[in-house]
């Protein structure tokens, strides 16, 4: 398996920022680490191994770029505005760094975004932000209400990076051609949250599938059997 590693500065957060991809071509999958993960995270935990065959086959390209959770909703050493306009710089690297370079490696339009845990937030949070460049989003275990994390703070940062709250009254019309699949354990500590953010996503009548793994935990080995099923729906 063809893998990479990039190092730039990132002029959205102001520091250095890395990044491992892996393949030659294909779909373009973005994948977040979980809650303060690293960009190595999903090789050292064996999520690029379970999809090897996708990738050596040519139907995917996977891009592991950094996670910055210690300096936003985890740092609990700044305010809640500092960690929300933190995420925010996030995003930006995503959209303005990271996603171009996958477009242009691929010569794809859009993308496909994946993450597991707090990464699942990640994925489901900027695919809904964004879905104009998006087509894809498998989110496990993800989490989809940050306001645990924000100790009562609210701002357009925080309501806009959101989901829970800002999906009800979002008319983007790129919602409804998304392929979306929401996968939980089925003792997992986001089912409940998984279960709710399905409500909205029917109410709105946006097609999606939430796939609740029997006698699974929220861990890596149902992550690891999850992305693989996943990966299958990709259409060229």
């Amino acid at each position: 398996m063809t893998e990479n590693y990039y190092k730039w500065h990132s002029e959205h957060i102001g520091r250095d920022f890395e990044m491992l991809v892996f393949g030659d071509s294909g779909y373009p999958l973005i994948l977040f680490p979980t809650s303060m993960g690293r960009y190595y995270e999903s090789k050292d935990r064996g999520l690029i191994d379970s999809v090897a065959w996708y990738v050596n086959n040519g139907h995917v390209k996977i891009y592991c770029p950094d996670g910055i959770d210690s300096m936003s909703w985890y740092n609990k050493q700044i305010s809640p505005a500092e960690r929300a306009l933190n995420h925010m710089c996030y995003d930006a690297v995503i959209l303005n760094e990271v996603i171009p370079r996958a477009i242009e490696e691929t010569g794809h339009h859009r993308i496909a975004m994946a993450g597991c845990s707090f990464g699942g937030y990640h994925a489901a949070n900027f695919a809904f932000r964004h879905p104009e460049l998006v087509s894809y989003l498998f989110s496990m275990s993800g989490l989809f209400d940050i306001s645990s994390r924000i100790d009562g703070y609210y701002d357009d940062n925080v309501y806009y990076n959101n989901p829970m709250d800002f999906m009800p009254d979002n008319k983007h019309p790129d919602l409804w051609k998304m392929g979306i699949v929401l996968g939980a354990a089925e003792r997992d500590v986001t089912l409940a949250q998984n279960e709710q953010f399905s409500g909205i996503l029917s109410g709105k009548q946006i097609q999606h599938w939430l796939d609740i793994r029997p006698n699974t935990v929220h861990d890596w080995p149902v992550w690891r059997e999850m992305l693989p099923h996943y990966l299958s729906f990709l259409k060229p």
